[in-house]
C-alpha cells in the first residue's frame, strides 16, 4: 500500500464495489439500541439521558454498563409499573414528577434526553409530545429532547444514530456568510477527537467542529459551507437530516487504520484545497508508527480467517482493515444493515468474491459458521460462551464500540482486540 493511498481504482481492483449479498430475515441476536446511552453518556458531559422503560432496561444498562453502586452516571430509568401498564396511573404525570425531581437534584444538566424503550412504545407513551411539554416547562436552563432506544425500532448502535438525528434540528443555521467548515459526525473517544482536531489545523482547515460536542449547548452551525465527515457508519439518519440541512458529505471510508485514515484524511484536504504534499508531510510521522505498530500483529493474524455475525455495522469497515492490511481471510462479513452509499467505498476496497450477508437469520447463520469453522468468530455475547464451549474462539462485538479504534495511533490497539483471543487460546494449549 502506498504512503497516500489513491482513489483511482481499475475495474479488476474494485472488489465488492456490487457484492452479492445474502439477505437474511429472522431471528436476531444483538442488543437494543439503549446500549448507546454507555457511551453516549459519557462523551456529552452536560446531557443526562433518561430511560422511560422496564426493570429489565435499567437491569441492562447497568449490566452493560457495569455502573457500580456509588457511581452516580448521566443515566438512569424511569421504571414503567404495571399500573402504567394497566393504564391506572396517568404515565405523562408520573413523568412531569420524575422529570421535576431529577433536575432538582441534578443542576448540572443541561440536555435531558427522553428514550424510548419497547415498553413505552407497546403503551403508546407519545414521549415526543412530552419533550416538548418539559422544554417548555424547563427552558432556558434545561432542554428535553426524545429519540427511541426500543429494541422494536433500533439494533445496539441505531441508538447513537437516534440520538444524533435528534440533535441536528437544534443545531444553530450557519451565517450567510459563512466559511467552508468541517463536521465530523458520529462520537469518538476525546483522546481520538483531539489528535484529529490536532491534525486538521496542522493541514490549515480552520473550521473544524465534532457532533457530538462535549457540551450539549455548543452545537455547531450547519448549512451549505458545511462539509461533513462521517467517522461511523451506522448514521444513516443523522447524515440524512444534515443534508437536509444542506451539508456536503465527503466521501471516504472510515478511519480505521491506515488506509481508512489516510484517505479518510485526504478527503478532508480534498475538499479545503490542501495541497497533497503538505497532506503526507502532516500525517507521515503518524503512518509510520500505525504500520510500526501493525507488524506486530501481522504474523500472528495473517492468513488466519474471521466470521462476522451482524451487530455493530461497523464490521464492513473493520473487515477491510484486516483483510488489507494484517492478511486475514474473510469468510463472512454479516452486518445488520448495509448503506451501499455510505459504504461504497468500503466495498470498493474489500476483497473480490467477501461473502456479504445483510440481516440476519441466526440459527442458519450458526450453522455456515459451524460448517466453516473459523479461526475467529466475532459475535455478541450471547453467543461468545456456546461457541467457546465448542472449541471456536471469539471476540465481543461490543469491544468494537467501546474501545478508540479510530485513527492512526488506534490501528494497532485495533489489531490487538483480534490478536488477543488467538493468543489466549495458544496459551491455554500449550
Amino acid at each position: 500500500m502506498s504512503e497516500l493511498a489513491l482513489r483511482d481504482t481499475t475495474a479488476a481492483e474494485r472488489g465488492c464495489a456490487e457484492p452479492e449479498v445474502l439477505k437474511e430475515r429472522g431471528q436476531r441476536e444483538v442488543f437494543c439500541g439503549l446500549t448507546g446511552i454507555i457511551w453516549l453518556h459519557r462523551k456529552i458531559q452536560d446531557a443526562f439521558f433518561l430511560i422511560v422503560g422496564s426493570r429489565t432496561c435499567a437491569h441492562l444498562m447497568q449490566s452493560a454498563a457495569g455502573v457500580m453502586i456509588f457511581a452516580e452516571p448521566r443515566f438512569g430509568t424511569a421504571i414503567i409499573e404495571e399500573r402504567d401498564l394497566a393504564g391506572m396511573a396517568d404515565a405523562n404525570d408520573e413523568l412531569d414528577r420524575v422529570v421535576g425531581r431529577l433536575l432538582a437534584r441534578r443542576p448540572d444538566i443541561k440536555t435531558l434526553f427522553l428514550v424510548g424503550s419497547c415498553p413505552s412504545e407497546v403503551i403508546k407513551l407519545d414521549l415526543s409530545r412530552a419533550a416538548q411539554r418539559l422544554s417548555r416547562q424547563h427552558m432556558p436552563e434545561v432542554r428535553v429532547l426524545n429519540y427511541t432506544g426500543s429494541g422494536i425500532e433500533t439494533t445496539f448502535t441505531q441508538g447513537e444514530d437516534m440520538c444524533l438525528a435528534s440533535l441536528v434540528p437544534e443545531m444553530p443555521a450557519e451565517a450567510a456568510d459563512a466559511a467552508p467548515s468541517l463536521l465530523v459526525v458520529g462520537a469518538l473517544a476525546d483522546v481520538v477527537e483531539d489528535q484529529f482536531a490536532r491534525t486538521f489545523k496542522a493541514l490549515g482547515i480552520e473550521h473544524v467542529s465534532f457532533l457530538p460536542p462535549r457540551r450539549s449547548a455548543e452545537l455547531p452551525a450547519v448549512g451549505p459551507q458545511t462539509r461533513m465527515l462521517l467517522a461511523q457508519p451506522f448514521l444513516c439518519e443523522t447524515a440524512r437530516l444534515l443534508e437536509e440541512r444542506g451539508a456536503q458529505r465527503l466521501e471516504a471510508p472510515f478511519p480505521l487504520g491506515v488506509e481508512g485514515t489516510t484517505e479518510w484524511l485526504q478527503a478532508a484536504a480534498e475538499a479545503f484545497g490542501v495541497d497533497g504534499q503538505r497532506l503526507r508531510e502532516v500525517i507521515a510521522p503518524a503512518q509510520r508508527r500505525a504500520k510500526v505498530a501493525l507488524e506486530h500483529y501481522r504474523e500472528r493474524l495473517g492468513g488466519k480467517s474471521i466470521f462476522f455475525f451482524p451487530d455493530s455495522q461497523l464490521e464492513v469497515p473493520i473487515a477491510r482493515f484486516l483483510a488489507r492490511e494484517l492478511g486475514m481471510t474473510l469468510v463472512e462479513v454479516g452486518s445488520p444493515y448495509l448503506h451501499r452509499q455510505h459504504l461504497s467505498r468500503e466495498l470498493e476496497l474489500l476483497p473480490a468474491g467477501t461473502q456479504l450477508s445483510e440481516g440476519q437469520h441466526v440459527d442458519k447463520q450458526i450453522d455456515r459458521c459451524r460448517a466453516a469453522t473459523p479461526d475467529l468468530v466475532v459475535c455478541g455475547l450471547g453467543l461468545a460462551n456456546p461457541f467457546e464451549s465448542e472449541g471456536m474462539t471469539t471476540k465481543w462485538s461490543i469491544e468494537l464500540v467501546f474501545t478508540p479504534i479510530h485513527g492512526f495511533d488506534q490501528a494497532g490497539d485495533l489489531a490487538e482486540l483480534f490478536a488477543r483471543p488467538l493468543l489466549r487460546k495458544a496459551k491455554l494449549e500449550v
